[in-house]
C-alpha cells in the first residue's frame, strides 16, 4: 500500500512542478500570453479527447458516459457563475477577475481529471506491481502540461507565486486520494471510473470552449492557434507513454 501510495503523490507532485515552470517564467506581452492560454487550451481539449473521452466509453455505459460528461459540463458551468458572483465586488480590473476565475475552474477541471488517474493507478497495481509504477509514470508525464495550464491564466490575473504553487500542490493531492478511493472501490472501479472519466472530460471541454479558447483568441488570434497546435503537439506524445 504504501508503495503505490508513493507512486501517485509523485505523479500527483508533477502538477506542482508544470504550475513551477510558469511562475520562474518572466513576463511577456500578448502575444506571448496569447500563445500560452492557447497551448493550455490544446492541452486540456487533447486530454479531453485523446484519454478521458475514449477511456470513458470503454470503461462504462453509453448512459454512464453522457451523464458525467453532462454533470461535468454543469458543474463547471454552475462555479464559473459562483464565482464571478463571489469577485463581483473585489476591486480588480476586469480582466484580473476574468483570469482569476479561470485559473480556479481549470484547477476544479483538473482536480475532477486527477481523481480517476489515481484510481487508474490502483487498479493498474492490483493487476500487476510493474503496472501501476508505469500508469503513475504516463500520468505523471501528464500532470506537468497540465500544472501550467492551471498555473497560466493564474499568473496572468497577478497572484503571486507562492500562491499559485499552493493552489497547484492542493490539486496534486486528488492523484493519491484518487488512488485511496481506487484502493478502497476496487471491486467497483469500473462504474465510477468511467462516470468521473466523463465528468472531467465534460469539465475540460467547457473551460476550453467557454473561458481558455475565447480569452486566449481576444489576445491574439494567430498566436492562440499556435498556443493550441503546440498544446496538442505535446499531449499527443505524452499519449505515446499510455
Amino acid at each position: 500500500m504504501e508503495t503505490i501510495l508513493l507512486y501517485s503523490i509523485l505523479a500527483g507532485l508533477a502538477t506542482c512542478f508544470g504550475g513551477f515552470v510558469v511562475v520562474v517564467i518572466q513576463k511577456s506581452g500578448e502575444r506571448f500570453l496569447a500563445t500560452t492560454l492557447g497551448c493550455a487550451a490544446g492541452i486540456m481539449f487533447g486530454v479531453a479527447l485523446l484519454d478521458l473521452i475514449p477511456s470513458a466509453w470503454v470503461y462504462g455505459t453509453p448512459a454512464r458516459f453522457f451523464s458525467g460528461l453532462a454533470i461535468g459540463i454543469l458543474l463547471l458551468k454552475a462555479m464559473d457563475i459562483l464565482l464571478t458572483k463571489i469577485t463581483l465586488g473585489v476591486p480588480r480590473a476586469r480582466d484580473r477577475i476574468y483570469l482569476l476565475n479561470m485559473g480556479y475552474l481549470v484547477a476544479i477541471g483538473i482536480a475532477l481529471h486527477d481523481l480517476p488517474e489515481g484510481m487508474a493507478i490502483a487498479v493498474g497495481y492490483e493487476a500487476a506491481e510493474q503496472l501501476g509504477l508505469l500508469i503513475a509514470v504516463a500520468i505523471g508525464l501528464h500532470n506537468i502540461p497540465e500544472g501550467m495550464a492551471i498555473a497560466v491564466p493564474l499568473k496572468m490575473s497577478g497572484m503571486k507565486g507562492r500562491a499559485i504553487i499552493f493552489i497547484t500542490a492542493l490539486t496534486s493531492l486528488f492523484t493519491p486520494l484518487g488512488t485511496i478511493m481506487g484502493m478502497v472501490l476496487v471491486s467497483f472501479s469500473r462504474y465510477f471510473i468511467s462516470f468521473l472519466l466523463a465528468a472531467a472530460a465534460g469539465a475540460m471541454l467547457y473551460i476550453v470552449f467557454a473561458e481558455i479558447g475565447p480569452e486566449s483568441k481576444r489576445r491574439h488570434p494567430n498566436y492562440a492557434r499556435l498556443g493550441v497546435l503546440t498544446g496538442l503537439f505535446i499531449i499527443m506524445l505524452v499519449s505515446l507513454m499510455h
